[in-house]
């Protein structure tokens, strides 16, 4: 019968283990010097030796003549120990055996002394399955067991095991083993199983069993199914539904250089053919981790940003728990990565435009009213049950011609051209802030109507259109990050997590009002709250209306604007900073 390589070239003595030396030196020593332990704790990844270290454990400490520390193999003991039938040596999965009444009936075994060896050893499998009724039921035992007894506890994860327990027993952390150690204990099987692999598998495989031997010799078992040739990378790539090197170095690139069109192109392209894409990931991450290092130890040139690239990386890795866990694998990996594109290359060079499949940008002007007609169909199936005011508001704002549009903020607007003055570096400062802001958040709620709400949440989808815009970009992404709370006839009200950015936006209040009207079309007056303030005004206004308490609409005053002096902003900065004794100005 064929054995799985993982079983066949299970370790059957200490010298035959590998990546955890400081353990099997500990637990050979306490053999040589008679001062084990009575309870041990295993812990660590999956397949990193803590079951068949258990074993060899086992077996060695009921040695008669062991030499340093291990095994003769010879003794009356060691061949029983060594049999399939001993009864001294036994091994419980915890998985299956959790409940109460199997540990009580361990401890009633545990008074038995043993029948062939000279001590009787409990392997407990995945004992943080065990339940809370169980683990108290061993707690006892563990405190206080017979001589001839040796507990030895083997988990994967010790945060659910009992501090009670952890305190009685000796503990031993399992690390994962090296991809070096692996590729050399894969070199050593293939030769004993005369296997015909390239290296580069090797390594691949090493790579991908995350530290975890077990995994890797599983992985070697099923390409060696897969293919009786030479087994190649193609071979591995196509069995574990992974890509090339040269396909995640184009990947990489095509995400730090904002090609949008073709990284999500390529996720569908891998998700079609049936490609394991937490696999990619992963591979994604461990090859632009490399890269990193060969930059900085190898001095390796690299044609992209080193930063943007360890930032990635970075971010990535973060990720790759949630990445597994999602229920939708695909759609995940695409927004995150559409956001860090969004948020950390195009927004990090707005000299660059974004990549995308619409080659021809046109004017702002003529953007707009491309929109315009997109932005009314969304108004017709929203608009249907409306009162006669919101139609009439609507087709006065539509009636507004392109002289209008010019002349907009010539009648009540203090900036001159929303797109022209964003870039000012001089902001003059609105004195009365807040009480426009009082004015209104009070006019919003006088007038506050869910389909005017409605409304204005489509208009919002026209902003994004303005994302990467060199001017405007960043007053759109301000308005595109907050919260759109209540809209009124008039007014509405938007706020931020932040008291700092409700502060800055504020000091562009007049530009943010002024391109909001300029693309949306709608001349909504803007106050700005934050989520903090929001939830009391929730509040109130839900009190009021339950006490019938109306809100009255009011005047909204004059923006009062700080005088801002004509004089030169560098002599101005200069003097400030030396003094006019020394800068002379010409």
């Amino acid at each position: 019968m064929y054995h799985a390589l993982y079983r066949k070239y299970r370790p059957a003595d200490f010298d035959s283990v590998v990546g955890q030396d400081a353990i099997i030196k500990t637990l050979k020593n306490s053999i040589i010097n008679h001062n084990f332990s009575h309870a041990y704790m295993f812990f660590g990844p999956r397949g990193t030796g803590k079951t068949t270290v258990s074993k060899i454990f086992a077996r060695n400490v009921n040695c008669l003549s062991p030499k340093d520390g291990i095994a003769c193999g010879k003794c009356d003991a060691c061949k029983a120990s060594f049999s399939k039938d001993c009864i001294d040596i036994l091994e419980i999965d915890a998985a299956s055996n959790n409940g109460v009444n199997e540990i009580r009936e361990l401890r009633n075994n545990v008074a038995l002394v043993p029948s062939e060896l000279t001590y009787k050893v409990y392997i407990v499998d995945e004992v943080h399955m065990l339940s809370d009724a169980a683990f108290n039921a061993l707690l006892k035992t563990l405190e206080e067991p017979p001589e001839h007894v040796i507990f030895i506890l083997a988990t994967t994860d010790p945060q659910k095991v009992p501090e009670t327990i952890i305190s009685r027993c000796q503990c031993f952390s399992f690390k994962r083993i090296s991809d070096d150690v692996i590729k050399e204990r894969l070199k050593y099987v293939c030769k004993q199983e005369k296997i015909k692999i390239d290296d580069d598998v090797l390594e691949a495989i090493s790579t991908l069993s995350d530290g975890g031997l077990r995994d890797a010799l599983g992985a070697l078992d099923k390409m060696v199914s897969y293919t009786t040739d030479k087994i190649t990378l193609d071979d591995f790539n196509e069995v574990n539904g992974i890509i090339s090197s040269s396909e995640i170095n184009d990947f990489i690139h095509s995400i730090l250089l904002g090609n949008i069109q073709n990284v999500l192109s390529s996720i569908s392209e891998y998700n079609n053919k049936g490609k394991n894409l937490i696999q990619i990931m992963m591979q994604v991450s461990n090859y632009g981790r490399n890269m990193v290092v060969d930059y900085y130890l190898n001095q390796k040139e690299l044609d992209i940003d080193v930063d943007l690239l360890q930032k990635f990386v970075n971010d990535l890795n973060d990720k790759m728990f949630d990445i597994k866990k999602s229920s939708n694998t695909k759609v995940y990996i695409e927004m995150f990565i559409l956001k860090f594109i969004n948020d950390n290359v195009i927004c990090s060079n707005t000299n660059k435009k974004m990549t995308s499949s619409n080659d021809a940008v046109g004017t702002k002007e003529e953007v707009i009213e491309d929109k315009k007609e997109e932005k009314q169909e969304i108004r017709d199936d929203t608009s249907n049950n409306e009162n006669i005011d919101i139609k009439e508001s609507i087709k006065q704002e539509d009636s507004i011609n392109s002289e209008e549009m010019k002349s907009i903020n010539n009648s009540k607007n203090p900036v001159e051209n929303s797109f022209d003055n964003v870039g000012n570096n001089v902001i003059p400062k609105i004195l009365n802030v807040d009480e426009i802001m009082k004015v209104r958040i009070n006019n919003a709620f006088a007038t506050a109507d869910k389909a005017l709400l409605k409304e204005e949440t489509a208009n919002f989808e026209l902003l994004k259109d303005y994302s990467f815009d060199q001017e405007i970009g960043y007053l759109v992404n301000s308005l595109l990050d907050s919260k759109l709370r209540v809209v009124g006839n008039n007014d509405m009200i938007i706020s931020f997590d932040s008291k700092a950015i409700v502060e800055q936006n504020l000091v562009n209040l007049l530009q943010l009002n002024d391109v909001y009207e300029k693309i949306t079309k709608s001349n909504k007056n803007i106050a700005i709250i934050t989520d903090e303030e929001w939830e009391i005004l929730k509040k109130e206004y839900i009190s009021n209306l339950k006490n019938n308490v109306s809100y009255e609409v009011k005047e909204e005053p004059e923006v009062v604007l700080e005088e801002i002096k004509n004089d030169d902003i560098i002599s101005s900065s200069a003097i400030s900073l030396f003094g006019e004794d020394i800068v002379e100005i010409e």
